[in-house]
C-alpha cells in the first residue's frame, strides 16, 4: 500500500477526488467502498446556500469538458449534517473545499468545520473561475497578497491541516505559492480549471449559460504538470496534483513531477470507477518498480 503523509495527515494511498467532481461521494459510492480511496476532498461549501450560475452548466468535447457551476451548495451546516454523517462510515480522510467573498467569510467558515471531529482536512478554494470577487476582480490566487491574507485567516481559524487550491491563470505562480506557504499553509492544489469558452455555432451562443466556465480534462495536463514542476521546485510544502489525470500513469507523472498526491475530477465523469482504478494502478507501478516509499519517485523527473 503507498501511504502518503501530507502535512502530518497519513492517506493510505494518493489518491483524492478533485471537489466540484464527486460530490459528497454518495454517488460513487454505489460503484466502488470510498475506503478503498486516501482522502474524498468534498463539492466546495460557503457559509450560506449559493444558488450558482445559469444553466447550461456543462459543456463537453474531445478534449475535455467545460463547466459552469458557480458553486452552487447548500450551505454549511448541510454539509455538516448529512455529508460528514455519510463520510463517517469509510476508513478515508475528508476533505472540507470552502470558499468566501472575503478572508473574513473563510475564516469563520474554517471555525465552523474545524470544530467537527469528522472532517480532517481543509482545501481553500481561491482559484473557482466561474465566480467573479468582489467588482469583477476575477481570482483571488491571482494577487499573492490576498491569497496570504485568506490563508492566514483561515490558518488562524483551522484546528486542521489547510491546502490552497491555486490557479495556473497568474503570471508567477511561485510568487503565489511562496506567499500561502509564508502565510501558514501546510500544502498546495495544482490546479483548478482554467478559464475558457466554447460556442455554439448553430444558435451563435455560448455553450454554457454564464458565458464562459472552467476548462477540465486530458486536455490541460500538460499545463498542470508543468505548474506543479515550477511549484515543487519553489516550495517545501507538499503538493497535490489535479488536472486531466485520466488514469494511474497520469497520476505517476505527477508524482515524478513533485506531487505527493493527486486529485481525480474530469475522469469521475467518464468512468465512476476512475478513482479506485488509479489507486490500484499507483499500487501495481510501485510494486513492479520495487518503491516502497512515494518519495522514491515524488520529483525525480531528470531533466
Amino acid at each position: 500500500m503507498v501511504k502518503v503523509n501530507l502535512a502530518g495527515l497519513e492517506l493510505k494511498n494518493p489518491v483524492m477526488s478533485a471537489s466540484g467532481t464527486f460530490g459528497y461521494g454518495e454517488e460513487f459510492a454505489e460503484f466502488f467502498d470510498l475506503s478503498l480511496m486516501g482522502a474524498v476532498v468534498c463539492k466546495t461549501i460557503t457559509l450560506k446556500q449559493r444558488e450558482g450560475n445559469k444553466p447550461p452548466r456543462i459543456a463537453d468535447f474531445s478534449g475535455g469538458m467545460l463547466n459552469s457551476i458557480g458553486l452552487e451548495n447548500k450551505g454549511a451546516e448541510y454539509f455538516v449534517q448529512t455529508a460528514l454523517p455519510f463520510l463517517e462510515k469509510y476508513d478515508t480522510k475528508v476533505f472540507a473545499s470552502i470558499a468566501g467573498n472575503d478572508a473574513g467569510e473563510y475564516g469563520a467558515l474554517a471555525a465552523r468545520l474545524s470544530a467537527e471531529p469528522r472532517m480532517h482536512a481543509i482545501e481553500i478554494n481561491l482559484s473557482c473561475p466561474n465566480v467573479t470577487h468582489g467588482c469583477g476582480r476575477g481570482l483571488f490566487c491571482q494577487n499573492a497578497q490576498t491569497s496570504a491574507q485568506i490563508v492566514a485567516a483561515v490558518k488562524a481559524a483551522a484546528k486542521k491541516p489547510v491546502f490552497a487550491k491555486l490557479s495556473a491563470m497568474v503570471s508567477d505562480i511561485t510568487q503565489i505559492a511562496r506567499a500561502c506557504q509564508e502565510a501558514g499553509a501546510d500544502g498546495l492544489t495544482l490546479i483548478n480549471t482554467l478559464p475558457a469558452m466554447m460556442v455554439d455555432l448553430k444558435t451563435r451562443k455560448p455553450a454554457v449559460g454564464n458565458a464562459s466556465g472552467g476548462l477540465s480534462g486530458g486536455c490541460i495536463k500538460p499545463v498542470a504538470l508543468k505548474t506543479v514542476w515550477d511549484v515543487y521546485r519553489a516550495v517545501k510544502i507538499p503538493i497535490i496534483g489535479s488536472g486531466g489525470i485520466m488514469n494511474a500513469n497520469d497520476a505517476l507523472e505527477f508524482i515524478l513531477c513533485g506531487a505527493s498526491a493527486v486529485q481525480i475530477g474530469s475522469a469521475n465523469f467518464v468512468n465512476p470507477l476512475a478513482c479506485k482504478e488509479i489507486a490500484e494502478g499507483i499500487e501495481e507501478y510501485f510494486q513492479k518498480n520495487n518503491l516502497r516509499d512515494i518519495t522514491q519517485l515524488r520529483g525525480q523527473l531528470k531533466i
